[in-house]
């Protein structure tokens, strides 16, 4: 008996084109009549993780910037960490001295340096994932400057490269340099680097303890490379179609793409066999 769901956002959740299939929202309406918590869990910023909740009828805790963020409202968060604004300042440091776009992220906003790279994965990222009515971007030249005069404490730093080659080097420096940091592989351009605490797979682990659900009793849908570990100490890992095929691997059961709505076909084919929880408390009593 699964008693707690967790699902990506982006890749997972939504359609490529970043939307809300009316069949994946009849899905959550039918797994949360089950009993079943439902959460999401994504890289995304508070905002606009919460922005999907709400149109998914969700008040439960969601698990933002990876795991450095979980909470259902933006003011009493249930755990938050942060990257001292001294570690912060001295990332960024580092981080300058390459060709490399950085970005900030805070809960209530983010702030990035002007620096263009080919493709512009970062600004693809942006745009699929912010509104700024709800979440301001702000650019500068510098960020080190900027850290100066506004020091900032920050859940996640998001680095994006135009070659592998570049990212790999950087990578291997921060990791050397900032040992007690947890860096993480977002695409093959990209990484973010975290408190050393932080993770998606801890945050799922630390919102079950919250509510007294095990991970074995947990159910976990995603599709990214950074998704693995929680999807293999998931009770249940479920992975989209749409994955790469490390994540596939990784999985328990792979579902359809994102486009075909895997998430809804998982819940209606697993869940159909689940009895609500409440009942089955009743006639084990």
């Amino acid at each position: 008996m699964y008693r707690l769901l967790a699902i990506n956002i982006d890749g997972t959740l939504l359609k490529s084109n970043g939307r809300l299939s009316r069949e994946t929202r009849q899905a959550i309406d039918y797994v949360q009549d089950k009993g079943v918590y439902v959460t999401l869990v994504t890289s995304r910023n508070f905002p606009s993780a919460k922005k999907i909740a709400k149109a998914l009828k969700l008040e439960s805790h969601l698990i933002t910037h990876s795991g450095a963020f979980i909470s259902d409202n933006i003011e009493e968060p249930l755990f938050e960490a942060r990257l001292s604004e001294e570690k912060t300042f001295n990332i960024v440091q580092v981080l300058e001295t390459y060709n490399c776009s950085i970005r900030l992220l805070h809960e209530r906003y983010s702030i990035g340096n002007r620096i263009k790279q080919k493709g512009n994965l970062m600004g693809r990222v942006i745009a699929d994932s912010n509104d700024p009515l709800f979440y301001p971007i702000q650019f500068v030249h510098s960020l080190s400057d900027q850290l100066v005069d506004f020091p900032m404490a920050t859940p996640k730093i998001e680095v994006y490269f135009s070659n592998k080659d570049e990212l790999k080097e950087v990578k291997e420096v921060v990791k050397k340099s900032f040992p007690e940091v947890n860096v993480i592989d977002t695409h093959e351009l990209s990484f973010e680097i975290l408190p050393g605490a932080v993770s998606k797979e801890r945050g799922v682990k630390r919102l079950g303890e919250h509510l007294g659900i095990p991970m074995e009793k947990t159910v976990v849908i995603a599709d990214s490379i950074s998704d693995i570990p929680m999807i293999s100490q998931a009770g249940l890992g479920v992975a989209m179609w749409n994955s790469p095929f490390a994540v596939k691997k990784a999985a328990d059961w792979v579902t359809r793409s994102n486009n075909h709505n895997g998430v809804a076909f998982m819940i209606r084919e697993h869940f159909r066999k689940q009895q609500r929880i409440e009942f089955l408390r009743q006639i084990t009593k």
